[in-house]
């Protein structure tokens, strides 16, 4: 009994109660935990089987709509290719029928041309027959002719042969002279036509602005300030400009020398704006001639690019813009090159209208004509040969190459084009006041040259024309022989060398002839 109430005893009975109830407790809590799990568990089954059954549904749905779209769209698809079937079975049933149509039309026609050949064949032996009836008839005649005049057959043919083919030439001849002259009359109506339409449509100006190479002056002060202490301003001036400027005794005013027509105006620009600044020392001057050379640079390819607008040549290089630009800059015999440039051009273009020929090129083949005369002073030869090869290196088509060439006959002409170039050049630059020229003088001019001409043992009539560049001299072909023409062309053109003064060149060309004339009475 007293081990039962030791406390020892109580403590591990407590402890055993209490670890039986733990173990109760947690069982029971376990349980509860797993039954809930259990629950929550098909709960979960629960709702995913019912959130798989609506997602079975919409997808079955969407599906079947999807399908319909298909359908619709297809449907609309065959009914729009069942249209175009529709719309090709008309259009081949209406080929169908023309098709038909025009088989009986060439079944007709072959009828037709099947009688017509039919009609041929019978005309054919009709002629046949008639022909052998006329080889008969001349046989006969033949035999007749030769029994009469005691005569061969043979040497009647050739009688009869001989004098055909005698009044043959003869009547040849005639015509052929006949359509010379009507041809010739005719070519010459044409050009003189064509020629005073050209001149009438281009409304330009007689005389051209001159290149000006002096400078004004505000007063004569201004003269020792230009040439500056010991000449030092002027000699910048002109180490910058490569013009020489002349101080003299002209009041108020300096004169510009200089062979190259662009440096002078870069020259007078300078001095312009100088003079109108009032500083002038070797920077300034320097600075300003470096500004208005770029300047002029602009001017010169704007006035090149205005050219090639106006004129319409299109895809010209840009170093021939601007070489056609430094014509402006330069004239010839008073008449600026640019402006002559670009009446040639409108010249050119106005006369191969007439002709119906290809206008842009004719226009193209004025307008560089003169091209070379913007360098001539920097590079040796003709202008007319400096400009073809200028033409020639960038670009230019062969036919405006060549008229650029042979406009001033320094290569024989080969196509119309280079006529036409020549022709409107010298239009252009031969008509009364178009350059520095007067009247009187010009006249004066070819009544000189008609007069040295007409001075010469043997020459009949002598003809100044193109303005005086080219002498056409008629002689008497019983005085002067075929060996003597090309003599009396030298002496002719040495004594105009020796007697006259004349811009450019002229061609003196002497005409021999013999004529056979006769009178039918």
């Amino acid at each position: 009994m007293g081990i039962l109430y030791h406390p020892i005893v109580f403590v591990c009975l407590g402890i055993a109660a209490g670890l039986v109830a733990g173990i109760f407790l947690r069982k029971r809590f376990v349980e509860g935990h797993q039954s809930n799990i259990r629950a929550q568990s098909k709960q979960i089954i629960e709702n995913a089987i019912v959130e798989a059954e609506q997602l079975k549904k919409e997808a079955l749905l969407q599906s079947k709509e999807e399908a319909y779209q298909v359908k619709q769209a297809l449907e609309q698809e065959l009914k729009a290719e069942r249209d175009e079937l529709k719309d090709e079975m008309r259009q081949l049933n209406k080929k169908r029928e023309a098709l038909k149509h025009e088989w009986e039309g060439y079944d007709a026609k072959h009828a037709e041309l099947l009688a017509g050949e039919k009609k041929l064949r019978q005309q054919e032996a009709q002629i046949e027959s008639k022909l052998k009836d006329i080889d008969q008839l001349v046989d006969k005649q033949r035999y007749e002719m030769a029994r009469i005049a005691g005569i061969s057959q043979e040497e009647a043919k050739k009688m009869l042969m001989d004098s055909l083919e005698s009044e043959a030439r003869m009547d040849a001849a005639k015509r052929l002279a006949k359509i010379e002259n009507e041809m010739k009359m005719e070519a010459d109506r044409k050009g003189k036509n064509i020629l005073a339409l050209a001149i009438s449509r281009y409304a330009g100006d007689y005389v051209a602005d001159k290149t000006v190479s002096m400078v004004p002056l505000p007063n004569d002060e201004m003269k020792g300030r230009i040439i500056g202490r010991e000449g030092r301003n002027i000699r910048a001036i002109e180490a910058a400009t490569g013009i020489d400027i002349i101080i003299d005794d002209t009041p108020e005013a300096v004169i510009l020398s200089g062979f190259n027509p662009v440096r002078r105006e870069i020259a007078r620009l300078a001095l312009l704006q100088l003079i109108s600044d009032g500083r002038i020392h070797p920077g300034r001057i320097e600075e300003v001639v470096a500004k208005v050379t770029k300047e002029l640079e602009i001017t010169i390819r704007e006035a090149g690019e205005q050219a090639t607008f106006d004129v319409g040549a299109h895809g010209v290089h840009v170093e021939l813009i601007n070489i056609l630009g430094r014509l402006k800059y330069r004239t010839s015999y008073g008449q600026n090159v640019l402006q002559h440039s670009l009446e040639v051009a409108f010249l050119c273009g106005i006369m191969a209208a007439e002709l119906g020929l290809d206008v842009k090129m004719a226009k193209r083949a004025g307008l560089l004509h003169d091209i070379g005369k913007a360098v001539d002073h920097e590079v040796e030869g003709s202008h007319a040969i400096i400009g073809r090869d200028l033409a020639k290196k960038y670009g230019e088509p062969e036919e405006v190459v060549y008229a650029i060439g042979a406009h001033h006959e320094d290569l024989p002409p080969q196509s119309v084009l280079d006529i036409l170039v020549q022709s409107a050049d010298a239009l252009s630059g031969a008509r009364p006041g178009a350059r520095k020229e007067m009247l009187q003088s010009y006249v004066k001019r070819l009544e000189d040259l008609e007069n040295i001409a007409n001075g010469f043992n043997g020459v009949e009539k002598s003809y100044a024309i193109q303005a005086g560049r080219d002498l056409r001299i008629i002689v008497d072909s019983k005085k002067i022989k075929d060996s003597d023409a090309m003599l009396l062309c030298q002496d002719i053109a040495k004594a105009i060398e020796t007697q006259l003064t004349y811009p450019g060149q002229i061609r003196v060309t002497v005409i021999r002839e013999t004529r056979a004339v006769e009178y039918a009475r």
